[in-house]
């Protein structure tokens, strides 16, 4: 969908106007408007996705048109208190909020049809020809990076790698359990095939997802379907008392409680990534605590969009990390409605759409 032609010369502050977005994601809007969420309509979906800047706003000085880009649902905007800290990529001016349909400058959206205002999602709206979006939530990546390929970056995977990286942060040799095997538990697991770890242990409802996670370095799977006992006990029992690390990526309040019972006393880490439903809540024995077992929580793998991703970019130039594997299908823009045939069915992990076609 595009915007109206008369707004084709905007010159807004703080802003960036995307064309030649190519490359959209189909298969991360459910996450975001299916929990419990305010619906906002009519709005432009999308928010993972490749783009070159066609022009900036008065006050831009970060980003010039021509300059290859990943805009990310979350932003940093480099001046408050949680983008000014090492630990946490939290901002306050720009973190997600999937309510809002407006630019936050005046409130107003920047997209219109036969006159009505179209609202926009989480401050990207990717499934466009052309969007504006706040500098802030803006990546300049190298130009040679393919936008087909790293457009996948901006959302999913990069949660799930980050989770496992930057927060689980497990160790050489050690032992990861993944509960959850869709793109952003697959990435979990490539991250912790990065970081050397010698056994990840998928958790999966769907045993078809087993072969194709072998493909991330996962080397041994549990369906908890398959077992008349909580998976967290299966596990402790394979791993003679618990995992090191776990990583939750599914959003099931059951799925959390288990990756954080799972994971070994003493020095058992576990990181909850999925997004629960509003009225769930995670109960456990305090005993689990106080035997020093650690939960912690991440948002967007704990990048900062505008400092960390380009160096994300880079581990895949430097093939440190496989984006290929993730991608299994590909449409064109006429045919978007196929992209979430697939993500509703489980058929793929992620779909290209591209714009031109």
């Amino acid at each position: 969908m595009k915007e109206q032609s008369n707004q084709r010369s905007v010159k807004e502050r703080s802003k960036v106007r995307l064309r030649k977005k190519q490359i959209c994601q189909a298969l991360l809007v459910k996450s975001y408007v299916a929990k419990g969420q305010t619906p906002l309509f009519p709005r432009i979906f999308g928010h993972e996705a490749g783009g070159i800047v066609e022009s900036v706003g008065e006050g831009v000085t970060d980003l010039k048109p021509g300059d290859h880009v990943l805009p990310v649902f979350t932003g940093e905007c480099k001046e408050c208190r949680h983008c000014k800290s090492e630990e946490s990529n939290m901002c306050d001016l720009l973190r997600i909020n999937t309510d809002r349909g407006v630019m936050l400058n005046d409130g107003k959206s920047r997209f219109s049809i036969r006159g009505q205002p179209i609202y926009h999602f989480v401050g990207t709206s990717t499934f466009s020809e052309y969007t504006v979006v706040h500098v802030g939530c803006v990546a300049k990546i190298n130009p040679a990076a393919p936008l087909d390929k790293v457009c996948v970056l901006s959302c999913g995977i990069s949660t799930g790698l980050g989770a496992t990286l930057n927060v689980a942060k497990p160790k050489k040799g050690s032992s990861v359990a993944i509960f959850g095997l869709g793109a952003v538990g697959l990435a979990a697991a490539e991250g912790a095939r990065i970081a050397g770890a010698s056994r990840i242990i998928g958790v999966d409802l769907n045993s078809n997802r087993f072969d194709e996670a072998k493909k991330f370095g996962v080397t041994e799977f549990v369906n908890p379907k398959d077992h008349n006992k909580p998976v967290q006990e299966v596990i402790a029992e394979m791993t003679n008392g618990g995992v090191d690390r776990s990583v939750e990526c599914t959003g099931s309040v059951n799925a959390m409680i288990s990756a954080f019972e799972c994971v070994h006393d003493g020095w058992g880490v576990a990181v909850l990534v999925g997004v629960p439903n509003k009225d769930d809540s995670f109960k456990t024995h305090p005993m689990n605590v106080l035997n020093e077992r650690t939960l912690k929580g991440t948002f967007f793998g704990n990048y900062k969009p505008r400092s960390d991703l380009p160096s994300v970019v880079e581990k895949y130039m430097n093939k440190e990390l496989e984006l290929e594997k993730f991608i299994t299908h590909e449409v064109p823009f006429s045919e978007i409605n196929k992209a979430f045939e697939y993500m509703l069915s489980g058929a793929g992990l992620r779909c290209i759409i591209r714009m031109g076609a």
